[in-house]
Formats: C-alpha cells, structure tokens, sequence
C-alpha cells in the first residue's frame, strides 16, 4: 500500500525534471542558396518562443558556404551578422571537415563564430541519438 505514495512521487519529480529541460535541436544545412537565410530566421524565430533551447547547426556540402568570410545571400545581405547574433544566443554552429577536404577549403576561411566536426552527417546523427530533435529547414 505504501507503494502507491512513492510511485506518485516519482512520477511528478520526473515530470518536474523533463519540463525544466531544454530541448536540444540539430538543424541541417547543405544547401546556403535554398536553405541559408530562411533557416537562420526560423532558427531566430525558434529562439524567440523558446529562448532556452539548446539548438547546433551542422553544414555540409553547399551548406557550409554561409560560414565563409563575407558569405552574402542572394538578396546581397551577409550571414554574419544574423550568425554572430545567433551564437550570442546560445547557437552553435559546425563545419563538416570532409566537405572542407572534398572541396579543397582551408578553416582560415570561415568566420570566428563557427567550428569544425569530423563528419556533419555524423554529428547529425550523434546529436539525434542524444535525443537532439532534427530540422533541416
């Protein structure tokens, strides 16, 4: 009888402990011409309504070229403001080092505001199997 107390218990401290969590989020950028300046506004706008997720970027292929120093949408605004603004939020932003090597691109090449993974679509599915939720905008 006295099981049913704790069981109960338990259940509201777990429920309290996954309500104050953040949610962790990957989106997924390999194109910059189709995907770059619409995902970082929807990832601006996620920040917005959820000020404390735990949101990562990860590039590859065309993906990547936002990151590049005085990288310009087509509408001829850089990335780096709207970037920089977004790392000051708490976003991290990752480069795949096999589409450096692949494309022949050096690391000096990008803004301050991004670092580097061994693989994106590896750090993707690591980010997913830490129950990071997945968006490729």
């Amino acid at each position: 009888m006295r099981l049913k107390p704790l069981l109960a218990i338990l259940t509201l401290a777990l429920a309290a402990t996954a309500a104050s969590a953040q949610d962790a989020v990957v989106y997924h950028f390999d194109n910059t011409v189709a995907q770059g300046l619409k995902g970082l506004r929807n990832v601006r706008n996620h920040l917005d309504t959820d000020p404390k997720a735990k949101i990562t970027i990860v590039t590859h292929a065309e993906g990547v070229d936002m990151l590049m120093e005085g990288a310009k949408a087509a509408n001829g605004s850089e990335f780096a403001p709207l970037v920089s603004a977004l790392k000051s939020r708490g976003v991290a932003f990752e480069i795949c080092e096999i589409t450096l090597k692949n494309r022949d691109l050096k690391k000096e090449q990008f803004i301050q505001e991004a670092d580097f993974t061994p693989s994106g679509v590896v750090r993707i599915a690591q980010l997913q199997k830490q129950g990071a939720a997945y968006i490729k905008p």
